[in-house]
């Protein structure tokens, strides 16, 4: 049994040990009551290259350029277009402009002008195969019809609601660029159904 008493090696140097060195030139500090908090100057650690972990703001040239911009007015789905297109049947109303005020979209005009052109064009080019084969004339495709097509209806969806926001600029009466771009590109959808309409002559027409 060992004793309850245990001796005191203090004073004393054990064999094989390494007696302890005093450094006299040693000063002891004392911390701060500032302990464990992080200066205000101190920045993120840097990656190897000297580029900080956190992301690059863009500046707000580039900012135009960049998709994050853009990506707000093309999160609506399917339910918000048809919505949209109902109400710009009806102008008078003046409902498409309440709907559209607080979250208004570029998706919906994007895709009702683009299907504008192709219908556009592909009516254009069936008229002009039907007319040249009743006189018995070779037909030639004309590919101008596409780009004359995209030329007037971006043009149209661009251009006027661009110098329509300058104008109500001028007078004071500020408008969202963006409502208008979304007002003038719904606002095409009915040519949409009228030029499709227009086969119905084609067909019905004596000289067919």
């Amino acid at each position: 049994m060992m004793s309850g008493k245990y001796t005191s090696l203090e004073n004393h140097q054990v064999s094989g040990s390494v007696p302890a060195v005093t450094d006299q030139g040693h000063t002891t500090g004392k911390f701060s009551g500032a302990q464990g908090k992080i200066p205000a100057g101190s920045h993120p650690p840097r990656d190897a290259d000297g580029g900080s972990d956190e992301p690059p703001e863009s500046g707000g040239c580039l900012r135009t350029f960049a998709i994050a911009t853009y990506k707000p007015y093309f999160d609506v789905d399917t339910s918000d277009v048809l919505d949209r297109i109902k109400e710009s049947l009806f102008p008078f109303r003046g409902s498409f402009t309440e709907k559209t005020a607080e979250n208004p979209d570029l998706y919906g005009p994007f895709w009702i002008c683009t299907t504008l052109i192709f219908v556009a064009a592909s009516i254009g080019t069936f008229v002009t195969y039907i007319a040249q084969k009743l006189q018995k004339k070779e037909w030639n495709y004309d590919i101008n019809l596409v780009t004359w097509s995209a030329g007037v209806f971006y043009g149209y969806v661009t251009v006027v609601p661009l110098a329509l926001y300058v104008i109500l600029k001028y007078f004071s009466a500020p408008s969202g660029l963006v409502q208008l771009f979304c007002l003038y590109g719904y606002s095409l959808f009915i040519f949409i159904p009228a030029l499709v309409s227009t086969l119905v002559f084609i067909f019905c027409s004596p000289k067919f």
